[in-house]
């Protein structure tokens, strides 16, 4: 009885903050979410929040206000912050577009300016994302312009030029240390066309996928011809992937490679050197399938699932889109698996089928699908426990799901055109435009030694009593109802439980031995590799109070 009734208590507490709160945090679930710090670069503003899980802030990066994101930020382990920025003022600029960038710099936690690289003039712009590197350079996107002539002599068809110019994608790697530029990749080198055979690149566009058809296009020609919206670092592969939300693909490419090698069809771990290791997404682009063939929509934030994770994820190592126009009034969140094959160090596919695999490992919607639409922006990251944090960019609307589609925590970028709202006003879609989210463990070493305490609301006239309200109530649950499935186990297993943000884990064995570290968790959930125990009885134990028996059988 007393379970059922804080249950309603707490059932009540949610609705009535959800009803009052339209901006900021409008819904959380401390037992269920994971406990972390989200970091948030709204865009139409210029300063970088970092925020609790009530939707406080405890931490700013702020700038001038003539500047505005370009459109990415990162938090180091060692506290420093990699942010992207541009002027707000772009009337002058020879090269833009939407997402385009110009700066890179690093800040320390006190906002002191450590390293600046800028790239915008009338031949080159960054744009959109950076990727840092463990080694500590970044990789970022950047567009490159091409001539009406350069073009044609490349193959493109004349009819494709009604901007008289072309903006490929180019990715360069700085390593701040140095100010040395250690690599250079450049889709230009990697092109195929069989429009005219007088020209660069001409050949059967259907026999080579790891080349970009020069005249595959969606937006009748425009010079922003691939729009890459966002890059990821893979370290253990060595390897970049690339989003192209206009050709409804993404691209993974070789990064073993020198310069050089780069910018030809040889070399690198692979072998192929700068040309297509794989793509995915739309297979019409190089015309090995239909349109009933493909799966990407309009992508953004095409990453591998690695961050804060570890192998006993179910999606760890798979990779995971945001895919934006999935239908006609929602989107999608989706994660796929490429077909590597660590022993030739490739991605095989057959000549004249798409590369593997033919649909996705996981589809999520939101709970109301139309709640979920975004045709721009928007970023996805699974959580540690589990759950999946998920930013709908559009209408700045962020929100954490558990794995049964139950939402355990909401918040709406509290912003109007970069001014704050008060709370109980509306933003509409584009009022808000928050290009990615992403959610920090409390552990994170960044966070060592720091002031984390609260420093007030994005929001005017703040609901200041939500977590006053419901965290007390969550921590106040004794039973945790701890689960264990599958119950034998030989793999991974699941843990479940109930209350309390954070709960501490022991495991023993049969002779009282301790089998692992003592956790301390946060999200109700954990994936827990059993693999290598041996067969026998576990006991696991929460909060030195509930135990639960588990057998691993082989």
């Amino acid at each position: 009885m007393t379970k059922k009734l804080l249950t309603l208590l707490l059932l009540f507490v949610g609705f009535q903050a959800f009803n009052q709160n339209t901006v900021g945090l409008t819904s959380y679930m401390p037992s269920k979410s994971f406990e972390g710090f989200n970091l948030i670069y709204p865009h139409n503003q210029p300063n970088v929040y970092l925020l609790n899980n009530c939707g406080e802030i405890v931490h700013v990066w702020t700038d001038e206000p003539q500047f505005r994101p370009g459109n990415t930020a990162y938090l180091l382990p060692d506290g420093r912050l990699v942010k992207t920025k541009r002027l707000a003022n772009v009337s002058m600029d020879p090269i833009w577009a939407g997402g385009g960038g110009a700066i890179v710099e690093i800040r320390d936690w006190d906002n002191n300016l450590e390293w600046s690289f800028e790239m915008n003039d009338a031949n080159e712009r960054l744009h959109h994302d950076i990727a840092v590197t463990p080694q500590g350079t970044i990789i970022m996107i950047a567009w490159e312009k091409k001539t009406k002539a350069e073009a044609i002599q490349a193959g493109r068809d004349t009819t494709l030029l009604p901007d008289e110019e072309l903006w490929p994608e180019f990715l360069i790697e700085i390593n701040p240390a140095t100010d040395e530029v250690v690599w250079e990749w450049h889709l230009w080198d990697h092109l195929v066309q069989d429009f005219d055979s007088t020209k660069d690149n001409f050949g059967v566009v259907e026999d080579h996928p790891e080349l970009l058809d020069i005249n595959f296009t969606t937006n009748n020609g425009g010079r922003d011809w691939l729009h890459a919206n966002s890059i990821d670092f893979n370290d253990e592969l060595n390897q970049v992937v690339l989003s192209s939300p206009f050709l409804n693909e993404m691209y993974i490419i070789d990064h073993s490679t020198t310069t050089a090698q780069a910018a030809g069809h040889v070399g690198g771990l692979s072998g192929r050197g700068g040309d297509f290791m794989y793509r995915w997404g739309n297979p019409q682009a190089y015309r090995a399938g239909t349109a009933d063939d493909q799966q990407l929509f309009s992508n953004h934030n095409v990453h591998w699932i690695d961050n804060f994770l570890d192998l006993s994820n179910p999606y760890f190592g798979k990779i995971g889109v945001f895919n934006n126009e999935a239908g006609a009034d929602f989107s999608t969140v989706n994660v796929f698996t490429p077909n590597w094959d660590m022993y030739t160090w490739s991605y095989p596919v057959v000549p004249g089928n798409p590369w593997a695999p033919a649909t996705f490992d996981l589809t999520l919607t939101h709970p109301e699908p139309t709640a979920m639409y975004s045709t721009g922006l928007s970023s996805v990251q699974f959580l540690p426990n589990g759950n999946v944090l998920i930013l709908s960019g559009r209408q700045g609307y962020a929100f954490e799901m558990t794995p049964d589609n139950e939402l355990v925590w909401e918040y709406v970028t509290p912003l109007k055109n970069g001014q704050p709202v008060s709370q109980g006003g509306t933003v509409a879609t584009n009022d808000n435009l928050t290009f990615k989210i992403d959610r920090y463990p409390t552990d994170y070493e960044a966070f060592n030694n720091k002031d984390l305490s609260p420093k007030g609301w994005i929001e005017l006239n703040p609901d200041s009593n939500f977590c006053d309200q419901i965290l007390p109530a969550f921590e106040n649950m004794k039973q945790h109802y701890l689960t264990l499935s599958p119950n034998p186990a030989n793999d991974i297993v699941t843990l479940k439980w109930q209350g309390g943000v954070w709960v501490d884990i022991e495991i023993y064995d049969l002779l009282g031995r301790p089998v692992i570290e003592p956790m301390r968790l946060t999200g109700g959930r954990k994936f827990l590799n059993t693999s290598t125990w041996q067969p026998g009885l576990y006991f696991i134990r929460i909060n030195q109070r509930e135990t639960v028996k588990l057998i691993i059988s082989r």
